[in-house]
């Protein structure tokens, strides 16, 4: 993303345009004030990991340093970042608009993160949301917990084929954290929990859930077969039995997997799955978004293994 090389003013009332100036911010009650840097030119390269938020491509050459993702992301709003933090995630630095800087934060920032101020129209163009309104952080991504682990840990699963619209995604999760769910398993073709849309979809309820990635489906499926685990696919055909009437043995391992909103999951998942339910639908609607779906699915399982 091209970035303009003249300096935008500072606004009226900020703290200063002097990047080399810092002034303090509320911070979080009960601790001492938040120490602001002021940032006043778009290419200042401590905006770096903030540039081209929405530039797919951009972001995952920055956070993803290997095969998975494990360097850095960005997360957006003040519960979301505590949240994250809350969860173990280690803060990078913190981006805020002047006016955001007036009001406290969920989360306490440590003295040795940096702390950026700067003008709505410059976070537009480094950042190219349009208009930015609350927190923005850049957090460390941590290690994911061995597949074993989770597997041998867990009773309930949600295992997602397909599913790369970010905000499916972290309501899909926010609802298995809600329902009792353990963890969730993505395939390759799968968004990335910790993208901002996803994780304030989910409200950072992804922070919460341990995660992991698997093959492609049903290849990828022998560590769930090994541990025990019943795969519950659910679809709207109408051959699959009503999931209400699902039962299964008290204590049970379950996988519910679900596909991406439109064309669902893939044949093969569905031919390998070891029960196939549907949501019974009324008035000539044939199914439910997927996010408003899993809920239903998340609650229906939960109560059918006790």
């Amino acid at each position: 993303m091209g970035r303009p090389a003249k300096a935008l003013p500072s606004a009226k009332g900020a703290v200063g345009s002097n990047p080399t100036l810092s002034a303090p911010g509320p911070g979080v009650p009960g601790r001492p004030p938040m120490r602001l840097i002021p940032v006043n030119d778009p290419a200042d390269p401590r905006l770096a990991p903030y540039t081209g938020l929405r530039d797919h491509d951009l972001r995952q050459k920055r956070e993803r340093r290997g095969g998975d993702f494990d360097g850095i992301f960005v997360a957006e709003g003040s519960l979301v970042v505590a949240r994250a933090v809350a969860a173990g995630y280690r803060l990078v630095s913190v981006l805020l608009p002047y006016g955001r800087a007036e009001r406290p934060l969920a989360f306490a920032v440590p003295d040795d993160v940096p702390v950026y101020v700067a003008e709505g129209r410059l976070l537009a163009v480094v950042t190219g949301l349009g208009v930015v309104r609350d927190v923005l952080a850049v957090l460390h991504r941590r290690p994911l917990v061995p597949l074993w682990w989770l597997l041998a840990g867990s009773r309930r699963l949600v295992l997602l084929e397909g599913v790369a619209n970010p905000t499916n995604l972290g309501v899909i999760v926010r609802s298995a954290a809600g329902l009792g769910f353990d963890g969730f398993l993505l395939d390759p073709s799968c968004c990335d929990p910790l993208y901002r849309r996803a994780s304030r979809a989910a409200m950072g309820e992804v922070f919460a859930l341990p995660y992991g990635w698997l093959g492609r489906f049903p290849g990828s499926w022998g560590p769930l077969r090994e541990h025990g685990y019943t795969i519950v696919a659910l679809t709207p055909e109408a051959s699959a039995e009503p999931i209400g009437a699902l039962r299964l043995p008290a204590g049970a391992k379950v996988a519910l997997l679900l596909g991406a909103e439109g064309p669902g999951l893939t044949g093969a998942s569905l031919a390998a799955a070891d029960r196939r339910v549907r949501i019974p639908m009324h008035r000539g609607v044939d199914s439910l978004n997927v996010g408003a779906a899993a809920a239903v699915a998340c609650y229906a399982v939960a109560a059918a293994t006790g």
